[in-house]
C-alpha cells in the first residue's frame, strides 16, 4: 500500500465525519442525542465528526437512520466510505514509537497534493538524510535505547517515500538559515545534509527556499508550521502545529487564511530556488 493510498483512509475518515456532522446539524439533532442512539457518549460523536476515530458499520447505519437518510444509494456510498476509512495505514506498524496524535498527521501528509512548510529548528523530516535524522532523534531522545532510535529513524525515512511516489505531492519548503547552521551530528553529517538539500531541491515537485539571516525580521515570527492541501475539493486546507506532547490541526477558514498570508510573505521575501542553492553551497564551504 502506497503512502497516498493509506493516507487516503485518513482523508476519507475526515470526509465521512464532516458529512455525518452536516446531516446531524441539518436535522437539528444534538451530539448527545446522536450518541444515545448508538450507545455512545457525546464526545464519541464529536471524535467521529472530526475524523479522529474509526467507524463501526452498525453505528453508521444507526446514525443514518436517525438522520433520516433512507435512500439506499446514499446509505451504501457512506457505508463504503466508512469501510475505506478504516483501512490501516502503513505507519500503524510503527505504533511503538509513534504517538497517536502524530498518526493523523502522517495520514494527511501522505494524502496531500501540496505540502508547504516553514522550519526554523532543524531540517524538515521529509528532507533529512539518515545520518542527520539519527542525530536529531538522538538529541531529542537522549535516554532512548538504540533499537528505539533506529525505529524512529526508519519511520522518518519511510515517510520520505511520499516525495518520490507515483502521486508525489508538490512540496514547498522554506528553511530558516538557523535550521541550517545549527549542527546536528559531526561535520560530515552536516556536509552530507547540505549536499542532499542541494540535490533534492532539483526535483521538479520540490521547491526549496532559504530565509537568510541577512533579511532580518520576517513573517515567520510565530515559529514552524506546515500547510497541507488536498485534491478533494470538499476537504479544506489544514495547518499543522507540532507541540512537545501533542499537536494542533487548524482548518477554520479564517485561521488558515492567516497562515496562508504568512506563507506567501515568506515565499516572496526568501531568495528563489537557485539563489537558495547558492546559500546552501556557501554554508557547505563554511563547514
Amino acid at each position: 500500500m502506497t503512502a497516498a493510498e493509506s493516507g487516503g483512509s485518513v482523508v476519507r475518515r475526515i470526509l465521512l465525519g464532516s458529512q455525518l456532522r452536516r446531516l446531524r446539524e441539518t436535522r437539528g439533532i444534538t451530539r448527545e442525542a446522536a450518541g444515545y442512539s448508538i450507545r455512545a457518549s457525546e464526545s464519541k460523536i464529536s471524535r467521529m465528526e472530526l475524523g479522529r476515530v474509526s467507524f463501526k458499520a452498525r453505528d453508521i447505519e444507526d446514525l443514518l437512520t436517525l438522520y433520516g437518510v433512507a435512500d439506499e444509494g446514499e446509505r451504501a456510498a457512506l457505508l463504503g466510505l466508512a469501510r475505506e476509512a478504516n483501512v490501516a495505514g502503513w505507519w500503524h506498524s510503527f505504533g511503538d514509537v509513534l504517538p497517536g496524535w502524530f498518526q493523523t498527521y502522517i495520514g494527511l501528509e501522505g494524502a496531500a497534493s501540496l505540502i508547504r512548510i516553514y522550519e526554523v529548528q532543524f531540517v524538515h523530516g521529509l528532507l533529512q538524510t539518515e545520518a542527520y535524522a539519527h542525530a536529531v532523534v538522538t538529541r531529542g531522545q537522549p535516554e532512548a535505547p538504540c533499537a528505539e532510535v533506529e525505529r524512529r529513524v526508519a519511520l522518518r525515512l519511510e515517510r520520505q517515500k511520499v516525495l518520490v511516489s507515483e502521486r508525489a505531492p508538490r512540496f514547498h519548503a522554506i528553511l530558516d538559515e538557523a535550521a541550517l547552521r545549527r549542527p546536528y551530528g559531526d561535520r560530515s553529517v552536516m556536509q552530507g545534509q547540505l549536499r542532499h538539500l542541494i540535490e533534492i531541491s532539483e526535483q521538479p515537485n520540490i521547491t526549496l527556499q532559504v530565509m537568510p539571516f541577512s533579511f532580518g525580521g520576517h513573517a515567520g515570527e510565530s515559529g514552524a508550521f506546515t500547510m497541507l492541501s488536498f485534491p478533494e475539493s470538499d476537504l479544506s486546507d489544514v495547518v499543522f502545529l507540532e507541540q512537545l506532547t501533542s499537536a494542533l490541526y487548524l482548518d477554520k477558514r479564517e485561521e488558515v487564511a492567516q497562515y496562508e498570508r504568512v506563507m506567501g510573505r515568506l515565499q516572496q521575501d526568501s531568495p528563489g530556488s537557485e539563489e537558495s542553492r547558492d546559500v546552501l553551497r556557501g554554508l557547505l564551504q563554511l563547514i
